[in-house]
């Protein structure tokens, strides 16, 4: 693009038309990861990108690109990695044991990274060597490589499933609740908006900033990131260090202040050598704060729904990429590139500023394995699955020296039932009797009810048994199911008139 249409804004529009797919399609891509078998997924998608890449490689070739088909083209595979970029997030925790499912997050962010870093630095040699759509076509036979590996893998089959696949619609909404009622979920996410979008100036004027401001060409712009890639591995080390004396929490913090120190130094220098070492500086920077951000994501969800909240995760972070992309070169083409650099230092620091108060957890993971400690429903007859609402309601008795405790641990597990299924919840004490609370959760159907017996966690049930220690009595809260009647009334009233008018 620099070739092409040489502008900041047009320039940026490439990290944009990146970005922007996983920000518009993660969503669904993480829904139908959780519904259907995931290396199939990979295996389609993976086959569909060959088939973009490989023409844009000869389009190249022919000399016959444009701004707009680069933009189009890059748009394309932007919405194939979007497709899978939740499956490859997903399947980690099934490829290594739970005790080591951290390390392993972060060495696939390394993975990522050093990827990100050696690909561009190899394809500028290629540019140099053979011309600049080799890279192009190179890259479409990586899918290729791609496609071998997923055939030859075999994972571990899941386990059978009880219930129906989830439907598509549902499982996107099933998703979105779980991701808004997990707290540990929404501080990653907090700390992902305040550090993506100013953090986006580096990597989205990048190109321009070795062009014209360092008077450098595809050598150089493949060095940096080549640095970038150093600096990545130099930080996943660095994190195994710093995490456990520090935790996740100041990680954060320490690598956007050292993010926004490399942009402020991007907006001065003019000097390649102070543009490597920063360079070295970012890939540290973003490795540990990226790393951090994934691994929180990924230990606030269990596996039921872990496409689907990584998804988020992406949907946001690509988000705030594509936004931040946009606006830096659109202030870069107004007021010039140290300006917009300087500009996104000072909303990193403001962001520093505003999430504060949402701090990560230090290096706890929540067990979020089923525990299956719920009862089937007794039942005096079979119940249709899609019968609904339903309503569920637990009485408990509390002393009322106990009752600040209990409700603090109530309003907790409410984050839970609403996580696992329910989409309403509350709970009312007895006037006639205060040491008597009624809590009750609404879910659409009794097939959901049935989903949610399935996915209450270890952690869920640790809370219940601390609530339940509280309950007064040596028998458990009384428990109660609700449905709507099953009964038509509009066809019971045309009965009636019906049989009102024969007599």
């Amino acid at each position: 693009m620099t070739s092409l249409a040489p502008t900041p804004l047009m320039v940026s529009m490439v990290q944009a038309a990146t970005t922007l797919p996983m920000f518009l399609f993660a969503l669904p891509a993480g829904a139908l990861a959780d519904i259907f078998d995931r290396r199939k997924i990979l295996i389609i998608v993976t086959a569909v990108m060959v088939l973009t890449a490989a023409p844009m490689g000869m389009v190249v070739l022919n000399n016959a690109m444009t701004p707009t088909g680069l933009l189009l083209f890059t748009f394309a595979l932007g919405s194939g990695a979007a497709f899978i970029a939740p499956i490859w997030q997903a399947i980690i925790p099934g490829l290594v044991a739970k005790e080591t499912l951290q390390p392993a997050v972060v060495l696939n962010s390394v993975g990522i990274n050093i990827s990100r870093a050696i690909g561009p630095a190899f394809g500028g040699i290629v540019i140099v060597l053979f011309g600049i759509a080799w890279p192009f076509l190179l890259n479409a036979a990586s899918f290729l490589a791609v496609i071998i590996a997923l055939i030859w893998w075999r994972p571990e089959k899941q386990s059978a499933r009880y219930f129906p696949r989830e439907q598509f619609l549902s499982a996107i909404q099933t998703g979105l609740r779980y991701t808004r009622s997990s707290p540990a979920f929404k501080t990653a996410l907090a700390r992902t908006i305040a550090f993506f979008p100013f953090a986006s100036a580096y990597w989205g004027l990048l190109p321009l900033i070795v062009r014209q401001e360092l008077g450098g060409g595809p050598e150089l712009y493949g060095l940096l990131l080549g640095s970038v890639g150093v600096g990545g591995v130099a930080g996943a080390f660095l994190l195994s260090v710093l995490k456990p004396k520090i935790g996740t929490d100041n990680v954060v913090v320490a690598g956007s202040i050292s993010m926004v120190l490399v942009i402020i130094i991007f907006a001065f220098t003019r000097q390649p050598a102070i543009a490597i070492f920063a360079s070295v500086l970012a890939g540290i920077s973003w490795i540990a704060v990226l790393s951090c951000l994934n691994v929180s994501a990924q230990t606030a969800l269990p596996e039921w729904v872990r496409a689907r909240g990584l998804s988020v995760f992406i949907t946001v972070f690509f988000g705030c990429m594509t936004v931040g992309s946009i606006v830096w070169g659109q202030v870069a083409t107004i007021y010039g590139i140290p300006a917009a650099l300087l500009g996104a230092a000072m909303v990193g620091i403001a962001g520093l500023v505003a999430s504060k108060s949402f701090r990560l957890q230090q290096n706890i993971s929540p067990n979020l394995d089923p525990s299956m400690h719920w009862p089937e429903p007794v039942l005096e007859k079979q119940i249709e699955a899609d019968r609904g609402p339903v309503m569920i309601t637990v009485k408990y008795h509390i002393d009322r020296k106990d009752t600040a405790d209990f409700l603090n641990l109530l309003y907790q597990l409410a984050d839970a039932r609403r996580r696992d299924g329910a989409y309403a919840w509350g709970v009312f004490e007895d006037a006639a009797n205060p040491e008597c609370y009624l809590e009750y959760f609404l879910e659409v159907s009794w097939l959901e009810h049935l989903r949610h017996h399935q996915r209450v966690t270890e952690q869920d049930r640790i809370l219940q048994e601390e609530i339940q220690k509280l309950h007064l009595g040596t028998t458990p809260p009384k428990l109660t199911h609700f449905l709507t009647p099953d009964f038509d009334i509009k066809k019971s009233r045309r009965k009636n008139i019906n049989e009102r008018g024969l007599k």
